[in-house]
């Protein structure tokens, strides 16, 4: 009979944790702290039990191999690791089924993670009594998928004993002693309808712009609740804005903080708590959980000074080793700087007066309307979006699988209206403006637009609002500079409430700010062709006119 280390490594980690000797970030404090006071609970439909728990670890410690490095070496996991494997698989009900079905795991690069996901993956394959199982390494590109695969294939080459219960074929690999299949999918293929997860692999998540993957594995398990399937999604930080990352770094958060209940979703995630923290070797570990033993601390130390001088370099380091959200290296503002989750109900903001501003696109593509309120002794600048988008474009992005922005969900969330053909109807965003005025009693008071496009929407809401409300605003470094500079600076102190405006906080993510002449003027461009910024340059060309009236503005609103 084997005999297990029996050793509860969840309360090794947290004691550590708790006396100081390990420094990670907060949420792992909050997820270890109740991790280990589950271990002790007696009154609940759960219990650890350490069998469960040890087996994976005796698995990957006597079977697996290492693929990389020195080639055919033993795994010796870490105690940060062998504490997330024994909360993944430990916490079992009377009937043996697992609490955990999905871990999101974000730690930063090269602390181990395609080596542990490699590990777990052959543990789900032929190390539980699942008769069939089947695991699935998904991503948006076969390659991407192959990553998790290929280190998974290599060890079983390195290993004897799972060279005999598991073998390579074409395209996949398959046990013969429990007919497990192994297998590396992606987003473009024509095989992930009709998936039976046991156990779904999501490789660096935050590359994956849409849920469509997520939602995929997660309707494969749904036939096997019985079994414990489990879903692991292991990352860095990434670049792409308002993707499923943002979704399940957000849900995770909710979950840790307690305002969301889900008992069966396991958030663990390594990151700085702040991002004046870079520069502090001391604070490396709490997103490098594996730093020393795994990941070289000299080159992250040497990469940390190359940062500090390279303006260009420093968003790779502090997205991809300390997981801190940022944005691409020429972006406009920070993740920190133009995030901003204060709210506020329209209610809040009726019966005033306005300075709207408009973005409107030239063919068929998004339009954003904007509306900036001040209220009496209240410093704040209150923004109202509306945004408008032809169905053709829809229809052209499904056609052509492309997963530039959830513009379904944002219609549905009633940001954002689909105009019929192939063009926006600029009458609907006057229609907005009127809406505004008579529904919520908010007047718009001047309005500022790109006179080169504003064609007969000019004249039509001249005639809805008055003449003196249309003000022209010349798109260009001239007129954009102070203004932008200024509003940057707004967004970054939170003096803009933008309402938590998911297409507006794109856009923002998406701005590229272009030198003109001198590094004093600037004006917004996109930081790559096929994203948006409309939502951003119809706020400019409202604040441009915020900037001129502000004064008499002020004055109005009392």
């Amino acid at each position: 009979m084997i005999k297990y280390d029996r050793t509860n490594y969840i309360l090794k980690y947290w004691k550590d944790i708790e006396s100081g000797k390990t420094a990670v970030s907060e949420k792992v404090r909050l997820i270890y702290k109740q991790l280990a006071a589950d271990c002790k609970r007696k009154d609940w439909k759960y219990h650890f039990d350490i069998s469960a728990a040890a087996r994976p670890i005796y698995f990957i410690e006597n079977f697996c191999k290492q693929s990389k490095g020195v080639i055919g070496a033993k795994i010796e996991l870490q105690l940060f690791q062998k504490a997330a494997i024994q909360a993944i698989f430990g916490f079992v009900d009377d009937a043996g089924r697992r609490k955990y079905q999905i871990v999101l795991w974000i730690m930063g690069r090269k602390n181990g993670k395609s080596c542990i996901l490699s590990c777990l993956s052959l543990y789900m394959l032929i190390g539980t009594k699942e008769g069939s199982p089947e695991v699935d390494c998904v991503a948006s590109k076969k390659d991407q998928a192959k990553i998790v695969f290929n280190e998974a294939r290599n060890m079983v080459a390195q290993s004897p004993f799972l060279s005999k219960y598991i073998r390579k074929r074409k395209t996949d690999m398959y046990s013969d002693y429990n007919f497990g299949v192994f297998q590396p999918l992606s987003s473009d293929s024509n095989t992930l309808d009709g998936l039976n997860v046991y156990c779904g692999v999501i490789d660096e998540l935050h590359s994956i712009k849409d849920r469509n993957i997520y939602d995929v594995i997660l309707q494969g398990m749904a036939g096997r609740q019985n079994q414990s399937p489990i879903l692991f999604m292991i990352t860095t930080s990434g670049y792409n804005r308002e993707g499923i990352y943002d979704n399940q770094y957000d849900y995770a958060v909710q979950v840790l903080n307690g305002s969301i209940e889900d008992e069966h979703f396991l958030p663990l995630i390594y990151e700085l708590d702040s991002s004046n923290e870079w520069t502090d070797p001391k604070a490396w570990v709490k997103a490098n959980p594996g730093l020393g033993p795994i990941k070289d601390q000299q080159f992250l130390a040497d990469n940390v000074e190359r940062a500090k001088k390279d303006s260009t370099f420093r968003p790779t380091v502090l997205t991809k080793d300390f997981n801190l959200k940022n944005v691409v290296v020429d972006a406009w503002l920070t993740w920190d700087e133009l995030n901003c989750n204060a709210t506020f109900d329209i209610s809040d903001v009726e019966d005033t007066y306005a300075i709207g501003g408009c973005d409107l696109s030239a063919v068929g593509d998004l339009t954003c309307a904007t509306l900036l309120i001040r209220k009496p002794d209240d410093a704040t600048i209150y923004c109202l979006q509306h945004y408008f988008l032809p169905q053709s474009k829809i229809d052209y992005l499904e056609t052509t699988s492309s997963k530039e922005a959830p513009y379904k969900i944002w219609a549905e969330r009633g940001l954002l209206t689909v105009c019929a053909g192939s063009m926006v109807n600029y009458s609907d965003v006057t229609a907005w403006f009127a809406a505004m005025r008579d529904e919520h009693k908010i007047l718009l008071w001047k309005c500022g637009y790109d006179r080169a496009l504003a064609g007969y929407w000019q004249v039509e809401m001249a005639d809805t609002f008055g003449q003196s409300v249309m003000e022209k605003v010349a798109q260009g470094p001239f007129t954009w500079t102070a203004p932008m500079k200024e509003l940057g600076a707004m967004l970054a102190e939170k003096k803009i409430n933008y309402n938590n405006n998911p297409i507006l906080k794109w856009c923002l993510s998406n701005t590229a700010v272009k030198l003109s002449g001198t590094v004093e003027s600037i004006q917004p461009i996109k930081l790559h062709r096929n994203q948006r910024i409309d939502g951003m340059v119809s706020l400019l060309n409202a604040y441009v006119i915020y900037v001129k009236y502000r004064d008499d503005y002020v004055n109005l609103v009392g």
